[in-house]
This record gives structure tokens, sequence and C-alpha cells, in this order.
């Protein structure tokens, strides 16, 4: 009996149940942080739209839903055809995946007090209920799976390193009604399907293959490569490979019906863009892409805004496990409970465990599925899709990435020196302990600000409990002052806009005065204001400028593509040179008059002048500006 993959399995679920029910429960939060909001709610619209309200081509439902639950930007989640209609954007794989709870969810709402329709408290708490089950169903199957071919502990240690130390909690236990985790559990079915099709092949095992490949791609259209895993299952060498070709021709009606029904469900795509628009293929995702040629590797792994292996650190591990797949310990047990002995011999044409060594057949498909599914994520032009914590595209491959981990867990848990298994526990420790808190600061710590880190504003924050609103600085500009003490101070510029004339300020309510600089939707830019140039001797330079304003905005910008820029810029020739600048809306909280400055490095060469100006960044809100002040200075000598 695996008591330790028992304990771990217990473990995990716990972690994200309580982490569900009590920590964040999402389905008890308003608006945008409700379950049903953002991406979720736009997969769920087929199923509101066709069983409570009758309109899936029109959608004229939606505004006064929008107007009451304010689930995401408008009408976003789908968009108008040529041919008039809406056309979701999303696929319907999530939607039918949504339906039992949905159902339960409708039935119980008018009942309990609650308007049937679509969005009230018992939608949101079915779907997300419903997820926490999906998910420890995964992590259930997930565990059964790796027991065929690793130790007990091995397995043990695979589950508590993804479940604790990856973003596979944020994606179960608080967002899991996003795709990933219901992707997560439909590969973990798929591999357990495939490893029952390939030790005895039946029409049935062979129909769970095909609607589980089926069912992915329809959630997500890029899951149509789930079909390498049992193409390639067990594949790890040529004689393997004219085996699985013979097999295939043996089982030839099998593979035709998990073909065939792969593309039924596939079909039912096809089918409502062909009801709602006239065409049988829509590509919904309008002027979304891929580059094919370019994708976005290193920031897709290492990036402060998104990077996997920046936010879930641990699967470091598993990487590294891709050179130590080849020699698994395995347990070719049917059930993988160890009811046969080690080094039992299979059918030739199986994928499964043979005796020493026989992980090799793991190479191939974990590889290659794990690295295509690495270029897919990389490829997408919204490489840090969205409000992710890491790389919430990575998830669903989870299932593939464990065995890789297993293999290095394997190693790691077979080692002789005792050194080695320490300092991997010493590690696995510390990125267990940092996922658990970019999970908390992603949702009540409020230090993690999504689809905004940087490199320079993450490691002001690392590791902290405590927040200073000056840091959110480091969000938009790379430089910050250290120095505990300026020299040298002078002020080079200074402007009230009492004597403007150029039209830019206003009389109505000014800050200070009787005139303020305004910017609103139809004055998007400021003058700019030429506020240094260098001196002629080089060497009388200063290193920093300090630009410092005051300014009042009512109401407040919140959508931070759209917060006004304060900005500092350097020319030569007229030529930029330098460039930077903050966001002034992040230093508010409402409507309240604040001051605030920022300091840059004079770029070394030659520039002519130095100048500041403001851009409301195509916001339709007004602010006021005043007191604007240019210092330069130098750095404290210690």
């Amino acid at each position: 009996m695996q008591r330790l993959s028992l304990i771990a399995f217990y473990l995990s679920g716990a972690l994200i149940v309580a982490t569900g029910l009590f920590y964040y429960p999402k389905w008890q939060q308003p608006d945008t942080e409700a379950t049903l909001s953002w991406d979720v709610s736009g997969y769920y619209l087929y199923l509101p739209a066709t069983f409570i309200y009758k309109d899936i081509r029109q959608l004229n439902w939606w505004e006064a839903v929008d107007q009451k639950y304010h689930p995401g930007p408008g009408m976003g989640q789908a968009f108008r055809h040529a041919s008039g209609n809406f056309v979701m954007k999303y696929p319907m794989g999530q939607a039918l995946q949504f339906l039992p709870w949905f159902a339960v969810a409708n039935m119980l709402a008018e009942p309990l007090g609650y308007p049937a329709d679509g969005f009230s408290r018992p939608y949101q708490t079915a779907i997300g209920w419903g997820s926490l089950l999906v998910a420890l169903l995964g992590l259930w199957f997930l565990r059964r799976n790796l027991l065929y071919y690793f130790s007990d502990r091995t397995v043990a240690v695979v589950l508590i390193c993804i479940a604790f130390g990856t973003n596979y909690l944020e994606y179960t236990a608080i967002t899991g009604a996003m795709t990933h985790n219901w992707l997560f559990t439909l590969y973990c079915l798929l591999i357990f399907s495939t490893i029952q099709f390939y030790r005895k092949p039946s029409f049935s095992w062979a129909a769970a293959i095909g609607l589980l490949v089926g069912w992915a791609t329809l959630t997500r259209p890029t899951e149509i490569i789930s079909v390498l895993i049992p193409l390639l299952w067990g594949i790890g060498s040529m004689p393997a490979l004219r085996d699985r070709f013979l097999f295939f021709k043996t089982h030839f009606p099998k593979i035709a019906l998990a073909a065939v029904l792969s593309g039924v469900v596939i079909f039912m795509q096809a089918a409502y863009w062909k009801y709602a628009t006239g065409e049988w293929i829509v590509y919904s995702y309008q002027e979304q892409g891929f580059s094919w040629l370019h994708p976005h590797l290193s920031d897709v792994l290492f990036s402060a805004r998104a990077g996997w292996l920046v936010y879930s650190p641990v699967m470091i591990f598993a990487v590294l496990g891709l050179f130590w797949l080849r020699n698994p310990t395995p347990d070719p047990s049917p059930d993988g409970r160890g009811d046969v002995a080690p080094n039992a011999t299979f059918n030739v044409a199986s994928p499964l465990p043979s005796g020493e060594g026989s992980g090799a057949g793991l190479i191939p498909v974990v590889l290659i599925y794990c690295l295509t599914a690495l270029y897919i994520t990389s490829a997408w032009d919204i490489w840090w899709y969205g409000g992710s914590l890491g790389q919430r595209a990575m998830v669903q491959a989870y299932p593939v990435w464990a065995f890789a981990l297993g293999a290095f867990a394997d190693w790691i848990t077979g080692s002789k020196k005792q050194w080695i298994k320490w300092l991997f526990v010493v590690l696995a420790a510390l990125c267990i302990y940092l996922n658990l808190w970019w999970t908390h600061q992603a949702h009540r710590g409020g230090l993690f600000v999504a689809e905004q880190m940087t490199k320079r504003y993450m490691l002001k924050v690392l590791g902290r409990f405590g927040a200073e609103r000056d840091w959110l600085k480091l969000l938009d500009t790379k430089e910050e002052f250290k120095g505990s003490e300026r020299r040298d101070v002078r002020v080079v510029y200074t402007n009230d806009f009492e004597a403007d004339t150029t039209g830019a300020v206003t009389s109505n309510a000014p800050i200070a005065g009787s005139k303020s600089l305004i910017l609103n939707a139809e004055k998007q830019f400021s003058p700019a204001y030429i506020a240094y140039s260098p001196p002629e001797n080089p060497d009388a330079t200063p290193k920093w400028v300090r630009a410092t304003v005051t300014f009042r905005c009512d109401p407040k910008e919140w959508d931070f593509w759209r917060m006004t820029q304060f900005i500092v810029r350097f020319k030569s020739n007229g030529n930029i040179v330098k460039e930077r600048m903050i966001r002034l809306q992040r230093h508010v909280d409402g409507s309240e008059v604040k001051t605030v400055f920022f300091d840059t490095k004079l770029p070394p060469g030659h520039f002519d002048n130095m100048e500041v100006l403001f851009w409301n960044a195509d916001g339709d809100k007004t602010i006021l500006l005043d007191d604007l002040r240019v210092e330069v200075f130098n750095e404290h000598d210690t």
C-alpha cells in the first residue's frame, strides 16, 4: 500500500479545499473578482444564453447582467460578426464541463431565493465548488498515473511539489474555474485511459481517449496536441515504434473509433459557428494570434511579469528531470498498487514498464509534448496571458511534466549522498514558501500586481508583507535613488502655471492659486516643458534629476493602461535618447490631492535638454496638475 503518496494526496487536497473554501472563496467575491468573471464568464456564456435566455446570437440579455454583476470588460467575451450576430470569443468545451454544475444551480436558484439569471450566488457557488471537486479528481488520477512508473515515496514528493510549490494551487483553489484546472484533470484522465488502453485494448478505452482529446481541444484549440499522448506513449526505441504501427494496424477499428469521436466533439464548435454566423470556421480571437517564428520563450520562462520558472521555481526540477527521465523506478502492476512482482514483462506492444531502464519509453512523449506545449505557450502574442500568476497556460501540461519531475525526485530519493537530499529539501521548501507567499500577495497581500510586474519591483517586494506606495513607481520606471542623502541639490525649473497662456490650463477649481494644468478626453497632452540643459563642462553635470508635481484626479482612472503618465525625456538633436515615466493614479485612492516625485539618472554622453510633459494615455478622466518642480542632485559621498 502506498501510504506516503496517499498522505501527500490528502495533504494536497486539504490545502486546495481549505484555500478555496476559507482563505479566498471566490464565489463570494463581487464583480470581476467573482468566480464567473473575466475569461471564465466568456467560456461560461453559452449556458445562460442557451438555457435561460434562449438568445445565443444577439445576446440582448447581456447588458442587464453586465450592469448588475460587472463580470468583465463589457462585451469583451464576444464580438459582433459581419453577419450581425455576436460570436463567443472562447470555444464551448469549458461550458460543457460546467453544464452539470450549472444545471444544479439553475434548479436550486429560485427555491433558495436567488434570481435564476445565471450569475447569482448559486451559480457562482456551484461552479466554484465543482472546480474544487474536479481538482481533487485530477490530483487523484495524477497519483495513479505516477504510481505506474515511480516509487510511492517519489510520487509523494511530486504531489507535494506540484500542489504546494506551483501555480497549480492558484488555478485550482482560487481561480479553479479557469480552463487550466479542468484541462489538468482531462489530461490526467487521458494519460490513465492511454495506459489502460495499451494494457488491454478495448473499444471503451479507445472511446475514452477520443472523447478526452476532442474535449480538451474543444476547451482550448491548442490542446489538439493532447493527441501526442496516446500516439507516442511508451515509444522509446525504433523497434517500439515499429511495434506501435503494427499495434495500430491490428486495432484499427478502435483507433478509428477514437478519431471519429474526437472529430464529432470538435465539430460541435463548427456547428455553433455555422448557426451563429452562417460560416463553418470563424477565428474568434480577432486581432490576437501567434508569432510562430518569434516565440517569447525567455519572457515565458524568466520574466518578472509572468515567468513560469520565476513564480513556480520548483518546476526547475522538472526541467532538470528531462535529463533523468530514462531511469524511473517502474511499478508494472496493472493498477499501480504493486500487485505484480518488479521486472514483470508485458506484451511487446505495451508502452508500459518491462524491467530495468524501461522508463526510456517515456522520453519521446514527455519531451515532445512538453516542448511543444512550451513553444505554443511562448508563441501566443499575449504571452503574459492576462492577469496570470506566473504562466497559467502551463498548468494543464503539469500531468506530463510530472513525469519529468518524478524522474528528478526519483534520482534524489535514490541518492546515497545525504547532502544532495538535504539540499533538495531546503530548495523545495524555499520554492513552496515562495509559491504560498506569491499566492497570498495575489489576493490578500496586494504586493503582486497582475500584468504589471517588473524585475525591480519584484525584487523590492520579495518576501515582504508590508508595502510602501512609493514602491509602485518601480512598476513604471527602472530607476530608484537608493542613497541615504542627496547632495548638491539645485532647483532648475518650477512652474505653477499661473502665467501659462497656452490654453492648457483651467481656472475651474484649481489645486492652488488661480490656475492648474488640465488633461481630459479632449486634452490628452500637455506642452513639453524644457526643464534643464546640461552645463558646458561635462564634469559639472549632476548624476540625478528629480521631477515633482501635485495633482488631483476626480474620478480616479483605474485602468493602468489609461493612467496619466508623468514623463521625463532627454533629447539630443531632436531625438529622444532616454525617457522615463510613472503613472500618477497609482499613487492615490480617489480624488485626494497628492504630491509625487520620481528620480531619474541623467543619460551618459551628450544631450541637449531635458523636458517634462504629461500624457493622459487616451483616458477620458479629468486630472489637474500644479506646482511642477525639477531638481538636479548628486549622490551623497559615503
